[in-house]
């Protein structure tokens, strides 16, 4: 194949390889700059995700150490149990809020993305375990990102492995799943028939 204004030949094979190239290059140079930006933002707002007592634990030192930092808890521990998680660590009750309308990762940002922008917030930390957090960012990136609002990442470190492991399939589902929501505003959740919370 030869490129008329440059007068270069390429071949099939040469063309694969580019194209594979840029197939790894830029999504690999988006995640590298989301990550370098990522370090320089200061956000006034932590959503903690629900799905382990682990995170609400470690939500409560976390706002001991940023008095500054609302703790927005999505979806969690049932409300006594924070309450006392939060009142054991002396977290002023100003300071955290407890929701319950996500049945998901992806309705975790879902429900509250709009109330994240309404009150102008373009900035969060985002709260979850280690082993759960690539997920959690992939759908933080399409569903916050679709409202402008940036995160920063807070991994909860975690000794013992998940009742659920996490697959490839997960974070493709929940991609899937997040575009969906963006382009329909619908997320797919309420076409399941099991009404306990999912992963």
């Amino acid at each position: 194949m030869v490129n008329p204004s440059l007068g270069l030949t390429f071949f099939p094979a040469q063309l694969k390889l580019w194209a594979l190239f840029l197939a790894i290059a830029v999504p690999t140079m988006s995640l590298l700059y989301l990550r370098y930006q990522q370090q320089f933002l200061h956000p006034s707002v932590a959503l903690v995700l629900g799905g382990a007592p682990e995170r609400e634990r470690f939500a409560a030192e976390f706002a001991n150490t940023h008095p500054n930092v609302e703790i927005w808890v999505s979806s969690g521990s049932n409300p006594e149990y924070a309450q006392w998680v939060f009142d054991e660590a002396k977290v002023p009750e100003n300071q955290w809020h407890l929701d319950y309308q996500a049945v998901d990762t992806v309705t975790n940002f879902t429900t509250l993305v709009d109330q994240l922008q309404t009150r102008k917030i373009h900035e969060v930390y985002l709260i979850t375990s280690d082993y759960h957090m690539r997920r959690a960012s992939i759908v933080a990136q399409i569903v916050l990102g679709s409202r402008g609002i940036s995160f920063k990442p807070v991994a909860v470190h975690t000794s013992q492995s998940p009742e659920r492991p996490e697959t490839f399939v997960k974070e493709v589902r929940d991609g899937v799943r997040s575009l969906l929501w963006v382009v329909t505003g619908q997320t797919g959740s309420d076409w399941k028939l099991s009404p306990k919370r999912k992963a």
